[in-house]
């Protein structure tokens, strides 16, 4: 596998304006311990059907995060999130299809989901037990937290800079977002997302 490969990190979470902070965290997170941010997103706007480009988006990826968090019902309909973990599951294959098929031997996918505290997930999602998630309360400070304690045990990982710095950092990359939406008269697209966090990324200390 390449370069980009090793240092890629696919983002699977809820992409709606309540969760848009904590997507933001993690994107900055990613981008600051040097590894490249992934997700649905990158690839709008293509003539392919979502589900494909989530597939192929994960699967070119060595990590990727899940958040589970939305998994009570919302809505009139008291429906449910389950995007999120078929997804996860989308990667659990690669990782087992790389651990029994020759042909994807390579292919070593590692990833790590995000509860909230107190979660349900051991419940609705028991055959996940054994496996140790990160848990944070949906503030951002603490996405930042889970995630970059997560992307320091992996190998490919920067040790640096701190959690601390990334989230002194944040509130300069959301006013970097603001800036961009209100110039795209309210559109945030991905190109311009990972563009502030380079550009912040740059200003932090080492």
């Amino acid at each position: 596998m390449g370069a980009s490969y090793e240092k890629s990190v696919f983002i699977n979470c809820p992409f709606d304006s309540t969760f848009e902070p904590l997507f933001h965290a993690i994107v900055l997170t990613v981008a600051a311990r040097g590894f490249k941010p992934r997700c649905a997103r990158e690839t709008e706007g293509r003539a392919e059907t979502r589900i494909s480009r989530i597939a192929r988006g994960i699967l070119e990826a060595k990590y990727s995060i899940h958040d589970l968090s939305r998994y009570q019902g919302e809505g009139a309909d008291n429906l449910s999130r389950f995007n999120m973990p078929l997804e996860l599951g989308i990667a659990l294959g690669i990782q087992y299809l790389g651990d029994i098929e020759q042909r994807t031997s390579g292919n070593k996918h590692i990833w790590v989901a995000l509860v909230p505290a107190n979660s349900l997930d051991r419940k609705f999602i028991s055959d996940l037990g054994g496996y140790d998630h990160r848990g944070h309360d949906q503030q951002p400070v603490n996405v930042i937290k889970a995630v970059a304690s997560w992307l320091s045990l992996q190998p490919d990982s920067l040790l640096k800079p701190s959690p601390r710095a990334i989230f002194e950092a944040y509130p300069g990359f959301c006013k970097l977002l603001a800036q961009a939406r209100a110039e795209a008269l309210g559109d945030l697209t991905w190109p311009t997302i990972t563009d502030a966090a380079e550009a912040v990324i740059a200003t932090m200390p080492l």
